[in-house]
């Protein structure tokens, strides 16, 4: 079953982004709870891929940057994942680029059956590899730890050969002038890259990321199949992005 981060599950990951590690003794100080409840919290925690637990502690099993990412408009991001990966058939084969709301769509895959994902990002190998109905293909490349993504010739040669229904990209921003954009290139290139090896192409952004731009340019608009983010987006906007033809579903 998908559970979502409660209170103190939060609260843990909180101080872990703020000190870097945490311990267990200290975190029982300081929530007045016992140390087995707390190494309870722990190993939840280390199973839903957010920290490794450490003697006596934890620490963040992904950058600090993209933890914080992580945690932003969790229910807005796990709305989009969910809708996302609805659209995921029985023996597919599909695409998963790097991205904190990328990643949650491996998790909402649980009950399909023989599907195959290729990805660049550790998140979604973190998800994806405790669900046995997966098969996991990781592209190779170069790791950027402020992404949690595998990048460079190595990543867009395994993607070159191969052949899938959907991919799912995600944004550092989109908007109808601009399209699709990013603050990095090597994360551009893997988008374009999975855009030409697919059939479908989704972009699963949160509504905080429209009107946003990026330093690099990836897509245009009218280049993706569609576009699935949060009820926040504003009636203008959806108005907008109907009337240019783009493909939106909010939730």
């Amino acid at each position: 079953m998908i559970t979502e981060l409660n209170e103190r599950e939060q609260t843990i990951l909180g101080k872990l982004s703020e000190n870097g590690a945490v311990t267990v003794t200290a975190l029982a100080q300081d929530l007045g709870l016992s140390e087995v409840t707390i190494r309870g919290d722990l190993k939840e925690l280390e199973d839903k891929g957010w920290l490794c637990r450490t003697r006596g502690g934890a620490a963040p099993a992904i950058h600090r940057d993209i933890m914080e990412r992580r945690r932003e408009r969790l229910d807005q991001k796990n709305a989009i994942a969910r809708a996302a990966a609805a659209l995921v058939e029985d023996g597919d084969v599909i695409m998963i680029e790097a991205g904190t709301t990328t990643a949650l769509v491996a998790r909402y895959l649980m009950g399909k059956r023989d599907i195959h994902i290729v990805t660049n990002s550790t998140l979604v190998f973190s998800y994806a590899r405790m669900n046995p109905s997966l098969q996991i293909t990781m592209t190779g490349g170069e790791f950027r730890r402020p992404t949690e993504s595998l990048v460079g010739p190595i990543a867009l040669e395994t993607i070159s050969r191969l052949n899938v229904r959907l991919a799912f990209v995600g944004t550092d921003g989109f908007t109808l002038e601009r399209g699709i954009t990013t603050h990095l290139m090597e994360g551009a290139e893997i988008v374009k890259a999975m855009k030409a090896h697919a059939e479908t192409t989704v972009l699963v952004a949160d509504s905080s990321k429209y009107g946003k731009t990026g330093f690099a340019s990836v897509l245009p608009l009218s280049a993706l199949d569609r576009i699935i983010t949060d009820a926040g987006l504003a009636d203008g906007a959806a108005r907008e992005l109907a009337e240019a033809g783009v493909g939106l579903t909010r939730v």
